[in-house]
């Protein structure tokens, strides 16, 4: 157990006993317990292997390398569409977590195989973004908007289509776009300062 980790523990407001249980079958596997992003991350020499977080409704073991697991009780759970190497178990109370607690030290002692072997996810290439109509116009329409932004990293012009394609009406997809015209122009990313 590593003491810059304990206070997470021991102030964390909802699922304690989930996610000390987790706590325990994991550091039975041998990691190294850190605390990164804020939540406690578990590697195996300088690799992250697995990580303990919360949400509303559940306590989660993410795999950072879940989509290379042997998912054999199919417990494995892709967060998002978009989320292309990690995986989560999730939990909503100690009872299941006791109950899989041999399966739990299966899939993280073959997360560490994993490590070993120096494995790494193949990425995905990126597809072509299709932006919505009410940005197409705007770069249409604005030839130095639409070089800053093609000039924008790709991961930061994802960022700006998922946020303009979410809304379902053409009204707040606009909306949207405009508010972000003069961040795009000035060079910087939907969540930069």
């Amino acid at each position: 157990m590593n003491p810059k980790v304990d206070f997470y523990f021991s102030t964390a407001k909802k699922w304690q006993k989930e996610i000390e249980q987790l706590r325990m079958i994991v550091l039975d596997c041998g990691l190294t317990e850190e605390l990164k992003w804020g939540v406690p991350c578990y590697l195996f020499g300088k690799s992250n292997t697995v990580l303990i977080h919360v949400f509303k409704e559940y306590c989660a073991l993410l795999f950072f390398k879940g989509a290379l697991l042997n998912d054999a009780n199919g417990i494995l759970i892709q967060q998002t569409e978009n989320v292309q190497a990690a995986r989560q178990i999730r939990f909503t109370n100690v009872r299941e977590i006791v109950k899989i607690k041999p399966t739990l030290k299966a899939y993280i002692n073959e997360a560490i195989e994993l490590e070993k072997a120096g494995l790494k996810v193949v990425f995905k290439k990126s597809t072509a973004l299709q932006f919505p109509e009410e940005f197409q116009t705007k770069l249409t329409e604005n030839s130095a908007l639409k070089t800053v932004f093609n000039a924008l990293t790709a991961g930061r012009q994802r960022a700006y289509n998922l946020y303009f394609s979410a809304p379902k009406q053409s009204k707040t997809r606009a909306a949207r776009v405009e508010k972000c015209i003069e961040q795009i122009i000035n060079g910087k990313g939907l969540n930069d300062e």
